[in-house]
């Protein structure tokens, strides 16, 4: 008999990222965005992956202020509350009902169950929502860690696309209604 305790869940709750704090982390101002935040940011959220993202993003909300409730926020765990990763919707619903989900661990929280917690938390919000009938996934063929993340959600491989930038991405979705989150 195995006397190991069983691993705790992680859990994780998201703290806006607003245009002004989007476009602070764009720019490189690590303890900016954090006081636009309200929270401790990690070094993470000013790599240039981060920054290059964190500006599109402020200019997705400049262009469409109602997508702030969809979009990339902080993902911070609880009952400690430290900042271990970014997560969000790439934007509200399309006209299908469509969301794709996106989120990102901070190197030193990788493995430790942050973006199984993200992931659950996003597909319960897309779930939730009235307007979302899919979930989207795309994952870079070969991101090992995200493959296995997705799996026992429900999803189902449904095409893949390539680009010189990222390589071959695998797409992945799950209707809102078949939502199984842990």
């Amino acid at each position: 008999m195995n006397s190991e305790p069983l691993p705790i869940p992680k859990r994780v709750r998201f703290v806006e990222l607003s245009e002004k704090a989007l476009r602070t982390l764009a720019n490189g101002d690590l303890a900016g965005g954090s006081a636009e935040t309200g929270v401790a940011l990690d070094e993470h959220f000013v790599c240039d992956r981060a920054r290059s993202i964190f500006g599109y993003r402020a200019d997705q909300l400049a262009k469409d202020p109602s997508a702030a409730p969809w979009i990339t926020r902080a993902a911070v765990s609880e009952p400690d509350g430290a900042v271990v990763g970014d997560a969000g919707f790439h934007g509200p619903p399309d006209e299908a009902g469509m969301v794709e989900v996106g989120y990102t661990v901070v190197p030193r929280y990788r493995r430790q169950g942050y973006a199984r917690a993200m992931l659950t938390a996003l597909l319960v919000r897309a779930a939730a929502e009235p307007g979302v009938r899919t979930v989207r996934a795309g994952i870079g063929s070969d991101n090992a860690a995200s493959l296995a993340c997705i799996d026992g959600f429900g999803f189902t491989r449904v095409g893949e696309q390539g680009s010189q930038r990222d390589g071959l991405t695998i797409i992945f979705e799950v209707p809102a209604d078949a939502i199984q989150a842990e």
